[in-house]
Order: structure tokens, then sequence, then C-alpha cells
């Protein structure tokens, strides 16, 4: 149905329902599907997406060299997986187990230098390369969630695109448009959930206020006046009936209870909730798969793990930028809140608990799971104080798994020492290109309209050789 472009706003502003409207992120209400018995069925194609904020080392993780010099290759030891020769760490015993279940890119590359966090950020999410957008007014291209948005509409909850806790410590992780939508509106930016003193690790985490129906009783009065005057419009108005069935939606979605039981972690079993470990990364990853259950489009989880207890700090914005003594964050192979002996357990624990979940929930297929730091960490470790490495664009790993690619192979393949791709270099263009193919999101937006020139969604080409 045709719409006025103020139509919703202005509904949803007459009917009292103030977070129904455009203004608000990630509210993109679409038709209902059921099946036979009735019962709401899951959106096809969705994504989560798990961005290990700070940049992870692929030379620690899933890129051993254990032939290079030891100043090189760190000091973990790889071991075997299910898949003959993929090895992962040796922190990485859960995740070694279902490897056959994801694809590992070791070519990762920034086709230029880009050393910040920010703007490194902001390529890998915006699949374009633009320069320096730290300086001056920023560019408005949409985030890859809020494309998602834009061209995926959501059958059963108010939220399509979604952010578990959002990065703090602007601007030095979180890039111009990660809350904006970009050109593409408020409409499709994300709904933030979470925080460092609210996320579901923690006994009384609290429900977004987005799903706060405030008094059920007032609402139904005003959907009854709404219903009165809509039947005196109907007969002066032709576009009364659109305006009509666009509040039946908006009031469905919104008192419809899939979305809010989604964070009722508590009707998961115990055995289940322990399986992805109970901190915030492994309860967010829980979360995230109930919310695309629930018929969510697509949810960045942050890949904080939670702050080390005996260390105290880190902030939920990233628990990946280790810097070791450089930047007075202990050692990067400690045990602190930012050293891979806290953090590599936690995240090897709760994502082959969702590959796993998904696998058996025969979810998979229409998931496509997404693992990946904005860039990699330098192949020489850093010794002034204690040990770390610094940012390193020029290489680095991703896991991709779901949604068509093919498990059990790694594309793509570094140098000696992890410092450059050896073959088969995929920028981040290229694999935001690939997670709209693999959603079924085309890379240009079919509506433009408007006159005015916009680029591609993305610049990349879709990498096929993931697919199998």
């Amino acid at each position: 149905m045709k719409l006025p472009k103020t139509s919703r706003r202005r509904f949803v502003q007459a009917g009292g329902v103030g977070l129904l409207n455009l203004a608000v992120p990630g509210l993109v209400v679409g038709k209902d599907k059921f099946d036979a018995s009735g019962k709401a069925v899951a959106s096809k194609k969705c994504c989560i997406f798990l961005l290990l904020c700070g940049g992870p080392s692929h030379i620690d993780t899933w890129d051993l060299k254990p032939d290079a010099p030891s100043e090189i290759r760190g000091p973990y030891k790889p071991i075997r997986s299910k898949v003959p020769g993929m090895q992962l760490s040796e922190l990485h015993p859960m995740l070694s187990k279902v490897t056959d279940q994801f694809c590992l890119i070791r070519s990762m590359t920034h086709p230029r230098p880009i050393n910040n966090h920010f703007d490194a950020m902001h390529n890998l999410l915006c699949g374009q390369v633009v320069e320096r957008v730290r300086e001056g007014v920023p560019d408005d291209l949409p985030y890859i969630g809020s494309v998602v948005a834009k061209n995926l509409s959501n059958d059963r909850n108010l939220v399509t695109n979604a952010w578990l806790i959002k990065c703090v410590g602007a601007p030095v992780f979180c890039a111009p448009n990660i809350g904006s939508g970009g050109y593409l509106g408020s409409a499709y930016a994300p709904v933030f959930i979470g925080s460092a003193d609210n996320h579901p690790a923690m006994p009384k985490f609290k429900l977004p206020e987005i799903y706060e129906m405030g008094d059920p009783a007032r609402l139904q009065e005003r959907r009854k006046l709404l219903d009165a005057l809509e039947s005196d419009r109907l007969s002066h108005d032709a576009g009364g009936k659109d305006w009509g069935d666009l509040r039946e939606l908006a009031y469905d979605a919104m008192t419809r209870p899939e979305g809010r039981k989604a964070f009722d972690l508590n009707q998961e079993s115990l055995s289940v909730r322990e399986r992805y470990g109970m901190h915030p990364l492994g309860q967010n990853l829980l979360l995230a798969r109930r919310m695309v259950e629930a018929g969510v489009r697509f949810v960045t989880v942050n890949g904080w793990v939670g702050a080390a207890p005996e260390a105290g700090g880190g902030p939920p914005s990233s628990s990946w930028d280790m810097h070791g003594g450089n930047m007075g964050m202990g050692n990067a192979f400690g045990s602190g809140s930012y050293g891979m002996g806290w953090c590599l357990p936690r995240l090897d624990q709760a994502l082959s608990a969702l590959l796993t979940d998904l696998k058996d929930r025969g979810m998979l297929e229409d998931t496509l799971v997404v693992a990946m730091g904005e860039f990699g960490r330098t192949p020489v470790i850093l010794t002034s104080g204690p040990p770390g490495r610094q940012h390193w664009p020029q290489c680095f790993s991703a896991i991709v798994a779901g949604c068509g690619i093919r498990g059990g192979t790694v594309y793509g393949e570094s140098d000696k020492t992890a410092s450059a791709p050896k073959s088969n270099p995929v920028t981040p263009q290229d694999l935001h290109a690939t997670i709209l193919h693999a959603l079924g999101v085309p890379l240009q937006d079919p509506t433009r309209n408007t006159g005015i020139i916009r680029p591609p969604y993305s610049s990349g080409k879709p990498v096929m050789g993931l697919f199998g």
C-alpha cells in the first residue's frame, strides 16, 4: 500500500503510541507470517554479526605460525581441529570441534593502511573505502545492519536491526553512523540493547524501553478512539484504509509478546545458558539467537567478554584492543581484561555454543554468522613493558557460517608471518557484499528515485568461493 511519507509519524502521534514513529531507530513493521497451525514462524535470512571491537590478534587465534620466530609466533601452540589442516589456538578447544560448520578466512585485508579503530570500523560496516571520516562532517553512508533492515522487512517484531551493547569511547571505536541509519534514515538505525550495567548475564536484566507499552487499558482506549476517528475519515478520505491498516500492524507488533519474550533468558534451560557461558558475550549471543528466532533480521553483538575480576576496568567497547604495556592494558597474553588468557576461552565457549545451537535447531541454513574485528594485530610482539601487539590492517581473519557458506574450509592464506595475504585477498568491502548476497539483499538500492546519486550499498564483490 502507498502511504504519504509522514503517514507513520502522524499516525502514531495521533494515537499516542510515541514509540512507533520514524524517529525511533529500527522500527520497521512488516506483514505477519504464520504456519498451518496459526503459530508465527521465523523470518527467513538473518544475520548475527559478532564484532570483536578492538581487533583481535589473528596470529594468536585463527592463523597461528608455529614455525615463525618467537617474537612473532607468540606463546600459544596450535591444536588440531575437526577439519584436517585447520589448526586453531590451544585456547580454542571447543571451537576446534565445530570447524566443520564454518569457513575460516585468513586473507582479510584493508585496501588502504587504516590504522585507527574509527576509520577501520567505518569501512568495515559501510562497505565502501572512505578516507579520513574523522575529520570534518562524516559521510552519511548507512551501515550493513541498516541496509538489511531497509531491504528485508521484519514480519513479527518491533525491532529489525539491533545492537547488543553499544560501543563506548567515541570517537575511538564508535564510527559516525553506528546509531544513525545514514542516508536511509533513523527508521533503519539499530536499537541499542544493554550496557555494562544492564546485560543478560545479570540476574535483573531489564527489558529495553522500546517494548514498554505503558498502561494496556489506556492503550486500548486510545485504540477505540482512533477506530472512531478512522471510521469518520474513511467516509471523506480514500487513504483512510491505508492509515487503518498501518495502525493495526503497529498495534499488533507492539502488543505481540514474541519480541518481549526473546529477552526472557530464563525460558532457556540452565544447561543451555551455561553452555554459552554466564558472561556478557555468552549471554548476548544466546539473546541474539532468541532475537533472530523472534524475527529480528540483523543483530550485531559487541564482543565484550566482561571485566576480569582481579583486574577491574575494561569498558564495554572492546576486549580486543590488546596493546599490552604500550597502552597500559597489561599483558596481552595474560588473564586481565585485555588479556587473551581471559578473553579467548570466553569467545571459544560462546561462539562454539552459538554455532552448535543454530545447527541443532535447524537455523544455520537461514542464519548467517560472522565473527571478526575491524583489523588484526602486528606480527611482531611489542616488548616495552608487558607484551602486546599494535594495530595491523594489512592482514587479519574472519569466521563465517550459515546461509550457504561452505563449512569445514579455509579461504585464503597469509604469508609465513601473517603480515599480508598470500592468496585470495578479501577486503572488508568484499565481505560486506558477501553478507548482502548471502541474505538476498541487492548491492544497489532498487528504490532510488530521489534524484540523488548514491553509491551502491557495497563497492566490493561477493566472494563466491565461500559458498558451496
